[in-house]
């Protein structure tokens, strides 16, 4: 059972940032406390209603593939477990309910200031560019191709990080400016490793990973490590299986309903896409709840249940 829904967290250790779903805690020189939330955001708006089991979901959903990618590229991750976190924190005892599920405690980094995307199908912003252009980032990509048509071998594309708004695509060669072509070629050679594997892993239960986005960070020593969250629903599209049809947009294990409400409300002219957002019903809330819960099942074998 997952814990009651949590708009925010409010735990007594240094708040370092407070992002759209993550709050980041200091811990100490070398460790950080990460805590989901069940914000939810769309169309770079933070909703006012939360939704539960999201924050459950994004950090055991990463927790599980931490685990199981250990041995393909490390990470910053040490435990997922409240019962562990509290012990090594005693700060927390009374606070075992924020972090419950949804806390974190990871080892500090210098995050790396790109984001590393893999594509295996074509879609989102991807397809956007490419019905427009022809290219991906700038770069030219094969003539003919169709909305979600799978490519193979899989596309890195890397974007710079916005504070607010959209990430921006950007090209190998504009990232290897900003990084050196070192490391540059490292993140792309690990993003591909940790893609094949959770794609694989995710085809076996079902899911398509079609995209994907890796965050990585440098340890003091210099080691790449990865960090945030990993292959969630909130980081990646996931698209069921049996219900794939390239030539089309495709159902997805995400937020899905949400945007498609808040979408019709666009076309509607009922709300303009700026702050502050509408009340969202209690039917969005949950079925939105649900695409989470589902996609964790799915990818873990395992059951959480929202409160």
């Amino acid at each position: 059972m997952t814990a009651p829904a949590m708009a925010e967290s409010r735990l007594p250790l240094p708040l370092l940032r407070r992002g759209k779903v993550r709050e980041v805690y200091e811990v100490d020189a070398t460790h950080l406390l990460l805590v989901a939330s069940d914000r939810v955001s769309a169309f770079d708006i933070v909703m006012r209603e939360p939704i539960p089991g999201k924050g459950v979901v994004l950090t055991q959903m990463s927790a599980f593939w931490f685990r199981r990618l250990g041995g393909v590229v490390p990470s910053h991750f040490i435990t997922a477990r409240a019962e562990e976190i509290v012990a090594r924190l005693p700060a927390l005892r009374d606070y075992r309910a924020e972090v419950e599920g949804r806390a974190m405690l990871v080892r500090r980094t210098e995050p790396v200031p790109f984001e590393c995307v893999v594509r295996g199908y074509l879609s989102g912003s991807a397809w956007a560019e490419y019905q427009d252009t022809g290219t991906l980032a700038g770069e030219p990509l094969p003539a003919g191709l169709i909305e979600s048509a799978r490519v193979d071998p899989p596309l890195f594309s890397p974007a710079t990080k916005a504070a607010s708004g959209h990430d921006l695509n950007v090209t190998f060669d504009a990232m290897a400016a900003g990084l050196g072509r070192d490391l540059s070629t490292r993140l792309r050679d690990a993003s591909f490793e940790v893609y094949r594997a959770g794609r694989d892993h995710a085809a076996a239960r079902g899911i398509i990973i079609a995209d994907t986005k890796f965050e990585f960070g440098l340890a003091p020593d210099g080691e790449l490590l990865l960090i945030d969250e990993v292959m969630t629903p909130d980081s990646s599209r996931f698209w069921p299986a049996d219900r794939y049809q390239p030539g089309r947009s495709q159902p997805s294990f995400d937020k899905q309903p949400l945007r498609d409400y808040l979408a019709g409300l666009r076309r509607e002219g009922r709300w303009n896409g700026e702050a502050p957002p509408p009340e969202l019903p209690t039917e969005v809330v949950e079925a939105t709840s649900r695409r989470y819960l589902e996609a964790f099942r799915l990818i873990t074998g395992r059951v959480l249940e929202a409160a």
